[in-house]
């Protein structure tokens, strides 16, 4: 039952992006992505999916094309999560810079990565 209700609810919103002529044209990355995840776990016939959707057997071709298309190019899918960092730790101690764990497990500290920089240089 619940993906006759996502149906229904894809239906709407691929309504919005109906034409004059009735053809859809949809430019929304999610809704492509959306689209291919309900075909993906459709279990009947290919024209109930599509005709449910009030999409052409050639649209619904086109639409699942772009979003497989969008999926293989790296597109990021519905469990990207962007993280924003309220305020910033401020790091206190004798080292803000970069701490490096070396050999033996010595402990090297740069205040500034030009430093780290020319390090590794001299010991590469």
């Amino acid at each position: 039952m619940e993906v006759i209700v996502d149906l229904e609810v894809l239906k709407k919103k691929v309504s919005t992006y109906k034409g004059e002529k009735g053809r859809v044209s949809i430019t929304s990355n999610d809704l492509l992505l959306e689209i291919l995840s309900a075909w993906e776990q459709w279990t009947g016939p290919a024209d109930g999916f599509y005709k449910s959707l009030g999409i052409s057997r050639n649209g619904i071709s086109s639409i699942i094309g772009k979003a497989k298309k969008l999926r293989r190019e790296g597109f990021p899918g519905q469990d990207f999560k962007e993280i924003k960092i309220a305020d910033p730790i401020m790091v206190s101690g004798p080292c803000s810079g970069i701490e490096l764990v070396w050999e033996n497990g010595k402990l090297i500290r740069f205040q500034q990565v030009e430093l780290l920089i020319d390090f590794l240089k001299k010991v590469a």
